[in-house]
């Protein structure tokens, strides 16, 4: 059992740290790419400025993104080796080919960042434009694999064994295109309320800046509409959640008992011993009006499952509250921020919309880690939902605490090197130029 739990935290901890680059990786080619746009339609050099700086910064995120994923592809094999056995043949298709999207991200990662004298302008522009559709193939790829493990499908079990595989039925399945959808939208939102802070912060020291006016409007033109389309991608997910992993829905919604007009909970601190919830606001018959659009209906609880086939539950609702909570956050900001620009269409001078901005910088991240947290620790104790334990997948090997120290002094350095250097090119470059 320590050694599941050692695997486990390892596997979490590597997934925590590489989704953030990941994210970046796929949203900062198209803050990029709009900040091009801008320059070759209207030739403001502030464009051009913009996009030459945060490309830079983008491929110091690129290079450790590069390094993590790396790190996670051994690490399915060295702890996990009885899924990758088991699951290989039919995600196995789906890692090759974010690999081929991968690659085809980096090449033109790099004609982007050397070719801006070497090749025309339109040439260069589309490069860019391929790095964001490489990013964004290749994180709907790795989803469809995740959704794989929470809705199996494409495959019949014989003596234990998968076979009869059809290695396309995860990428077609629902819930790839829902997570998959999710995770953009995320994503999206999450680096541009990141970037609108960096810039909302400077603009609180230089309000008449046009570099940094543009720089936020391009990124709450990315992350705005993102962030409130967001709930609505939510709502598509939880009702998918609910027909495909139900223990896994009355986790998050803290149900015990199987009820017909069930309550949505607010908050609150579930009990699994008692099986109630503690400091809860409950809104009566919500969570079947949601999710069935009938107050009435009923609702799958967790005493449908024997005890041992529960996921934690107290993480997993506390983690689909932060989730919630935060995308809420953001999609209010985003909505005033519409109204204030339709009201008066100058938004750079309302200090109090700006240090808003700049305190929902994180919330993004910290919603995309607590959702990542909803997704496997809410799929506990499967590592393939009802086909396979985790605590069958893990490896016999001994002694997996030490890696797991290792690794975590690793991360731990690396994120102060990013930082370090993140900050460096901030300090160095963003000093608006005009």
């Amino acid at each position: 059992m320590t050694d599941l739990i050692a695997a486990r935290t390892q596997m979490a901890m590597s997934l925590g740290f590489h989704i953030v680059f990941a994210v970046l990786g796929i949203a900062m080619p198209a803050l990029i790419a709009v900040a091009e746009w801008r320059w070759l339609r209207k030739g403001d050099r502030n464009g051009l400025s913009l996009a030459k700086r945060w490309s830079k910064g983008t491929a110091i995120l690129f290079a450790v993104g590069a390094v993590s994923g790396t790190v996670l592809s051994f690490e399915l094999g060295l702890l996990w080796p009885t899924f990758m056995e088991r699951a290989g043949p039919s995600i196995g298709p789906l890692f090759a080919l974010e690999g081929f999207a991968f690659f085809t991200e980096a090449i033109f990662l790099g004609i982007y960042l050397y070719g801006w004298s070497r090749i025309p302008p339109p040439v260069h522009f589309l490069s860019g434009l391929i790095v964001v559709a490489s990013g964004i193939a290749s994180a709907v790829f790795v989803v469809a694999a995740n959704a794989w493990m929470n809705a199996p499908s494409g495959f019949v079990v014989q003596e234990g064994h998968l076979s009869h595989i059809d290695p396309l039925a995860p990428l077609w399945h629902p819930v790839a295109w829902h997570e998959a959808g999710h995770l953009l939208l995320g994503g999206f939102a999450a680096t541009g309320f990141l970037v609108a802070a960096i810039h909302a912060f400077w603009l609180l020291r230089e309000p008449d800046s046009a570099f940094h006016r543009l720089a936020l409007s391009i990124a709450l033109a990315v992350g705005g509409p993102a962030a409130l389309l967001q709930p609505l991608s939510g709502d598509l997910i939880a009702k998918s959640v609910a027909v495909h992993q139900p223990a896994k829905l009355a986790s998050m919604e803290a149900l015990f008992t199987t009820k017909a007009g069930a309550e949505f909970v607010l908050g609150g601190l579930p009990d699994p011993a008692t099986r109630t919830v503690r400091y809860g606001l409950l809104i009566p018959n919500g969570l079947s009006l949601l999710l069935y659009r009938d107050s009435n209906a009923q609702v799958i609880g967790l005493d449908h499952f024997p005890p041992e086939d529960w996921p934690p539950v107290a993480v997993v609702h506390v983690a689909f509250q932060i989730m919630v909570g935060c995308g809420l956050v953001m999609a209010a900001i985003a909505t005033w921020t519409g109204w204030r620009w339709w009201k008066s269409g100058r938004l750079t001078l309302d200090r109090p919309w700006l240090w808003a901005l700049i305190a929902s910088g994180p919330l993004g991240f910290v919603a995309i880690e607590a959702g990542w947290v909803v997704t496997e620790v809410g799929r506990q104790p499967w590592i393939i939902d009802h086909v396979m334990r985790t605590a069958d997948a893990v490896t016999p090997m001994p002694g997996l605490w030490i890696p797991m120290v290792i690794f975590t002094l690793l991360y731990v350095v690396l994120a102060g090197v990013v930082l370090w250097a993140i900050w460096k090119h901030i300090a160095a470059t963003y000093v608006s130029p005009t």
